[in-house]
């Protein structure tokens, strides 16, 4: 009998040391994740193809999948196979205190990771790569308005509070061109906007830009233009000084990097059909963004460059 208790006391001992988030004992987000049943991720309603929500209360998008890979690989790290999700709606400019207080654990969409919001919140590795230019109409065949400079005196949207809203103001203020910004609450009033003729054009990131033409009543009487303004990294939120939670998350992220598996995902999203009209974005991977999955890193854009 007593051989049986101690080989049973060295199993259980083993299974403990094998399991690496019951190793030591769980702390911060992991620890009210497993506590409560449930993981809070953030998420957009229309960040097409990233986040966005299509005629059902659960977002989808290539963002999005990306945070399913990061719940599955929790529901192992935390032996929590019944891990609830739930889903919270944020905009561009609640996203970043909804992830400081708490009310969501993860936010994966659209999210630059700068360096102004690295001294709020953290970011997984790097999910997306972009550039800031300029959705516009086709006019004989040419955009209506090939670059920025063709601005001038013009009203021009973006959406409140993201790096394309700084970056077009600050050109307004330093170039004096006189442009009348306008910033839309999200990415699909942006594009109501530019639509109905009050405004020229629209700045965003290019990939997003691509997903509003997906959405145009006619795609083909618009395209993407201009000179990039920036190029940015989009990651993954999380709270700050929660260095376990964040492991955990890029582990979730640079596993699906070396499987092969975000390669499916990025065909899924910007090569083939997508919701909600099914029109394809043909937006091949980039070189920048395929430079990133195969050196995965959390350092903003204009770090990584300098």
């Amino acid at each position: 009998m007593r051989i049986v208790r101690h080989l049973l006391g060295a199993a259980i001992t083993a299974a403990v040391i094998a399991s690496p988030a019951m190793a030591e004992e769980l702390t911060g987000t992991l620890k009210k994740i497993k506590d409560q049943g449930t993981i809070t991720l953030g998420h957009r309603d229309s960040s097409i193809p990233f986040s966005y929500l299509a005629g059902k209360p659960e977002p989808i998008g290539y963002s999005h999948d990306i945070q399913l890979a990061i719940v599955e690989h929790l529901k192992k790290e935390l032996n929590a196979p019944d891990l609830k999700t739930r889903y919270n709606l944020v905009t561009s400019q609640t996203r970043i205190p909804l992830v400081q207080n708490g009310t969501v654990d993860v936010e994966c969409g659209s999210t630059t990771n700068n360096v102004e919001r690295q001294q709020q919140v953290a970011f997984s590795v790097g999910i997306f790569e972009v550039g800031t230019r300029l959705l516009t109409k086709v006019k004989d065949g040419q955009p209506a308005f090939k670059d920025f400079e063709d601005l001038k005196g013009k009203n021009v949207v973006t959406t409140a509070g993201t790096t394309s809203e700084r970056l077009l103001k600050a050109m307004n203020a330093d170039k004096q061109m006189g442009m009348n910004v306008i910033s839309a609450k999200d990415h699909g009033e942006a594009f109501n906007m530019l639509e109905s003729n009050r405004a020229v054009a629209f700045m965003m990131d290019d990939a997003l830009l691509a997903g509003e033409m997906a959405k145009a009543k006619k795609p083909s009487d618009w395209v993407i233009t201009g000179t990039p303004q920036s190029y940015e990294i989009y990651g993954c939120m999380v709270r700050k000084n929660d260095p376990a939670f964040k492991k955990a998350v890029d582990d979730a992220i640079v596993a699906l990097y070396k499987s092969g598996e975000i390669n499916k995902i990025y065909d899924k999203w910007f090569q083939q059909p997508v919701p909600p009209k099914g029109l394809n974005l043909q937006f091949p991977m980039s070189d920048e963004l395929k430079k990133l999955i195969a050196e995965p890193t959390d350092k903003a854009a204009d770090e990584k460059k300098s």
